[in-house]
């Protein structure tokens, strides 16, 4: 591997780890204020207290509706969209955010690498979507580009339109995602996806509560910063060595 490679891989990892850390702060910083704001009403003013607990959830209430799973929805609770076949000997398992940089660095490096080990049978990625930074930053664009997804999960389409929601994802703080029409438009990128029903589907919120769910699974588990991303079990994101190369080698080892 040339010099320059090894410094782009690298700098594609330290890219990764850094907006990583960033979304870390906003969550600490959000917590702080949560906190802070209950030792207020406390102190003095405890006739607020349960407006502040009415309004400080997370976004895993399931308020919106009962909970539908989109077409061919797996894993427990039927959480996550499959890509690649049920047969595959090693499974990576993805916790993602469409709002999230972070996650799309790491789909950037990684896309090419993943889609052509599914592809191959050798892989089976599940994808699980979160809405961590709709809590940080406020807005719904995690959640309805989620919701969309999984609309494009009826379709067939859904790896098509995931990897299109990445590669045109907006700053981190411009919540454009909320835009159902934003959404659709997008959709028109991806051949046949955008049908009436694939429109009907993001209009209505169909699986906002399937997205709902996903987060509440992810805070059960212990998850706490977006791309959570593990092979097998084991979470890549503590692999400091971590390449496309070196994701592909694992896979390749397991399927020996």
């Amino acid at each position: 591997m040339s010099e320059k490679n090894r410094e782009g891989k690298r700098t594609a990892r330290e890219r990764l780890a850094v907006e990583r850390e960033k979304q870390k702060a906003a969550e600490k910083r959000r917590r702080t204020l949560i906190v802070g704001a209950a030792v207020v009403c406390v102190l003095g003013l405890a006739a607020v207290i349960g407006v502040v607990a009415a309004n400080s959830g997370d976004s895993s209430s399931d308020s919106s509706g009962p909970v539908t799973a989109p077409k061919g929805a797996s894993g427990k609770d039927k959480l996550a969209i499959p890509v690649g076949p049920a047969s595959a000997k090693s499974t990576l398992t993805v916790w993602e955010d469409f709002r999230c940089p972070a996650c799309k660095s790491f789909e950037d490096n990684y896309r090419s690498t993943i889609n052509e080990l599914t592809e191959a049978g050798k892989l089976r990625a599940e994808y699980h979507t979160v809405t961590l930074i709709d809590g940080n930053l406020r807005g719904s664009g995690s959640l309805r580009a989620g919701n969309a997804a999984a609309c494009s999960q009826d379709a067939g389409r859904f790896r098509e339109y995931h990897d299109v929601l990445f590669e045109n994802q907006p700053e981190e703080s411009d919540d454009a995602y909320a835009s159902n029409a934003k959404l659709i438009e997008l959709a028109g990128k991806v051949d046949g996806l955008t049908t009436d029903t694939f429109k009907k589907c993001v209009n209505d919120g169909t699986y906002d509560s399937w997205i709902q769910k996903s987060y509440k699974a992810f805070q059960d588990a212990g998850h706490t910063g977006t791309p959570t991303v593990l092979l097998d079990g084991k979470n890549l994101m503590n692999d400091n060595t971590l390449t496309p190369a070196k994701l592909k080698q694992m896979v390749e080892d397991a399927n020996k």
